[in-house]
């Protein structure tokens, strides 16, 4: 059993899978998931677990090179925004539809219960070495 770090193993496997260059949608429970990637839906009620405590776990496990979210994030969710500006590299800001676009290219989707509006990033993985 593993002692530290992500313990759903549905999660900890797909996180493993990862190269450089793909794309992880860490998102909240209203962001539609597009067709494609792969899900691991953590959802369990509303705010539980929050955005915050699931990007922070991922940050903790993944290199990120950088990351896009919605710039309307910015003005509808202070919380979101500062957390995202403090812990990301390269956050580009683009419009919400097109996060929505783009999130079809990525590999991996992971559903969060947060309940406030836009919290939702966008990583690309970088590599360690």
């Amino acid at each position: 059993m593993k002692r530290t770090g992500i313990l759903n193993r549905h999660l900890a496997g797909e996180l493993a899978r990862l190269g450089h260059g793909d794309g992880v949608l860490v998102c909240d429970a209203g962001m539609p998931i597009p067709d494609g990637p792969r899900v691991v839906d953590l959802a369990f009620r509303a705010g539980v677990p929050s955005f915050a405590e699931v990007l922070d776990g991922l940050l903790a496990e993944l290199v990120v090179e950088g990351a896009t979210a919605a710039r309307e994030v910015r003005e509808a969710n202070a919380q979101a925004w500062a957390l995202l500006d403090g812990r990301l590299p390269a956050l580009e800001l683009v419009t919400h539809e097109r996060l929505k676009e783009l999130s079809a290219g990525a590999r991996l989707v992971v559903r969060t219960g947060e309940a406030r509006p836009y919290a939702n990033v966008l990583l690309r993985c970088g590599v360690f070495f």
